[in-house]
């Protein structure tokens, strides 16, 4: 029964090459990919209400078990309705495992056959996270694409302690659907998708991505990329995890990445990212327009009439100019943080519309290009 249900839960509409235009139903809604899922790490976009990402297009957001596991905490959670309820948001969400931190919070973990030990980062108490404690905590919270428990290896890493990193990701990616299996997770509609390490190596993450592949999960993510190796690399191990992946399940890259990465990985076969960037770039002053990111703090932006970017229909750029913006930039503002995550959020969401449609059109490989060189130009003057 599962298997079935997960069958129907992705569609390919169309392809051009390798560039996949397709369609991810989820309890909480469909979702058109390939798409960008802004982080709301703790329950919350930073800076951007619920309202104000409807507007903008968003059609799923991330949360994370870890931090939410900690604070508020998922028997909480479930008290109160769910994360869609708690957090007023009625679309899907995904919740990454706390696999990543694993890498992030090296200094604060232990990692055993069985899970993750680690010291809170709050207040230093114990806390562990096995998958069975990883499925629990996603189911509590109520996602709709839950995410199994990895190792993410940092960079660099050595081939031996990289074997060890990708068996017990997939260790842990077996027990978790056994879990979701027994609890009737899969029946119900919600998703989990498995997750491919392998640091640099490509033949480990070729070989991880097919047993993974095995499983049957109803989505697959790229993860362990972006964690400090150059960027051709990155897209390198990107591709070397492709030819593992099922083509009728969605393909998630975890973590990234810049506008020209996305649409590079577009055309891979890549279907859903996430990154932090547009939130926290948009907290220093800074903003994304076709030509390239903009600092609002430099000093040319302060008699600068236009908005961000012409023809944008988000809230900030139909209503303020790059002059107001770097004074709110200037005087520390809240609203600035605020005004520039919203245009830098429908920046990512848009690029991956308009990805859509190229697809669709048959051209996706041609305006990619063009637009790769148009925002890079600017780098390379």
């Amino acid at each position: 029964m599962a298997f079935a249900l997960q069958g129907r839960m992705f569609k390919i509409l169309c392809k051009e090459g390798d560039a996949r235009r397709g369609q991810l139903t989820t309890r909480h809604g469909k979702i058109e990919t390939p798409i960008f899922m802004p982080v709301g790490t703790q329950a919350t976009v930073k800076g951007v209400t619920p309202t104000q990402l409807h507007a903008i297009g968003a059609q799923i957001i991330l949360g994370n078990t870890y931090h939410l596991n900690l604070r508020p905490g998922p028997n909480l959670v479930r008290e109160l309705g769910g994360l869609h309820r708690f957090m007023g948001w009625d679309k899907p969400i995904l919740t990454d495992s706390g696999g990543f931190q694993v890498f992030s919070l090296s200094k604060l973990r232990k990692i055993t056959p069985q899970g993750i030990h680690f010291k809170s980062h709050l207040d230093g108490r114990a806390i562990f996270l096995g998958p069975k404690e990883c499925f629990e905590i996603q189911a509590a919270l109520g996602s709709d694409i839950a995410m199994v428990l990895d190792e993410c290896p940092p960079f660099p890493c050595d081939e031996d302690a990289c074997r060890t990193a990708v068996e017990r990701t997939i260790q842990w990616a077996g027990e978790f659907h056994q879990y979701a299996t027994d609890a009737g997770f899969f029946d119900a509609g919600h998703h989990v998708f498995g997750i491919v390490q392998g640091s640099t190596y490509g033949a480990m993450r070729l070989e991880c991505a097919q047993r993974l592949a095995e499983m049957d999960f109803p989505g697959y993510a790229v993860g362990g990329v972006s964690v400090g190796e150059p960027e051709e690399e990155m897209l390198h191990q990107v591709a070397a995890s492709a030819p593992g992946l099922p083509m009728n399940k969605p393909r998630y890259v975890m973590g990234v990445g810049t506008p020209p990465q996305l649409l590079r990985m577009i055309g891979m076969g890549m279907d859903m990212f996430d990154c932090v960037m547009p939130t926290r770039l948009a907290r220093h002053g800074v903003a994304f327009t076709p030509d390239g990111q903009i600092n609002l703090k430099n000093e040319r932006f302060k008699h600068d009439p236009r908005p961000i970017a012409e023809n944008y229909t988000n809230e900030t750029c139909q209503n303020f100019s790059r002059a107001y913006l770097r004074h709110l930039v200037q005087a520390n503002e809240l609203l600035a943080g605020t005004l520039l995550s919203i245009h830098n959020l429908d920046f990512f969401l848009r690029l991956m519309e308009e990805a859509r449609a190229h697809i669709t059109q048959g051209d996706f490989e041609r305006w990619s290009s063009a637009w790769i060189a148009r925002y890079e130009a600017r780098d390379n003057a």
